[in-house]
């Protein structure tokens, strides 16, 4: 097989997470292009049908929009179902829906902190378990990528505990996960992002001490674009990435060099 095909997911079918906007819209863009059919979801469903619509139309690739809420356990076991109902079986997840909490520690409540936990570990949990599932059921020699951070294994003057505690813990999920479930043929990874335009992201850009410190503490010197994404996540979907399994894989112009 020539390497160009290692990257190809025709024939696939796959869930992606958090795609009302910001990256979700890239990851799910970059698998249909590559040719994998989606379930997509996000809470705010009036953004997602238009976004899912947009990635069809753009790639002829069947993007079919579920309203789910990744802090309902309800909502993600649905979610699961109708990935299997609609395509029959699930090849990828890419488990991308976060939220965030920025303020002092000392001023954050545990509301605040369980709501960040609930999305960004919980939920990552909850997919990550109800796809495995059936991925072992059905024999399916599967690829699951979680969405972490640059702030899952660094510290920084950008004050989010809640988000830093939350990544931290999907780093090692990845890794456990990915020895728990290496036997069965299912390969785990993570995707960690440095700074790239996005909604969560645009408080922090606004702030000009903040959008300097980032481009400083960044040796390329600039953010990320989104289309920046495309191949690590397409690798880590594919053929390609098929000896890859507990990897973080940082996509950061240089950060975690530095």
């Amino acid at each position: 097989m020539g390497v160009l095909e290692l990257f190809k997911l025709n024939g696939r079918s796959g869930i992606v997470t958090g795609v009302s906007s910001g990256l979700g819209v890239a990851f799910a863009t970059a698998l249909a292009e590559a040719g994998a059919d989606l379930v997509v979801c996000a809470r705010r469903e009036d953004r997602l049908r238009a976004n899912a619509e947009m990635i069809s139309k753009a790639t002829g690739r069947r993007i079919v929009p579920v309203a789910c809420d990744m802090g309902n356990e309800g909502d993600v076991i649905n979610l699961v179902e109708r990935a299997e109902k609609e395509f029959g079986k699930i090849d990828i997840l890419v488990n991308n829906a976060g939220t965030a909490v920025a303020k002092p520690e000392t001023e954050i409540t545990d509301e605040e902190w369980k709501a960040v936990m609930e999305v960004n570990l919980n939920g990552v949990f909850r997919c990550c378990r109800e796809v495995s599932k059936r991925m072992i059921t059905d024999k399916t020699k599967g690829s699951i990528i979680n969405i972490d951070s640059i702030y899952g294994v660094h510290g920084d003057m950008i004050p989010a505990l809640p988000y830093y505690s939350s990544k931290g813990g999907v780093a090692n999920m990845t890794r456990a996960l990915a020895v728990e479930l290496a036997p069965h043929g299912i390969r785990v990874n993570a995707i960690a992002p440095g700074f790239f335009p996005s909604e969560m992201t645009t408080p922090v850009f606004q702030n000009q001490a903040m959008l300097d410190h980032i481009k400083t503490r960044t040796p390329m010197g600039r953010l990320g674009e989104p289309w920046e994404l495309a191949g690590a996540t397409v690798l880590l979907a594919s053929d390609a990435g098929s000896y890859i399994t507990g990897h973080i894989l940082l996509v950061d112009g240089g950060w975690d060099a530095n």
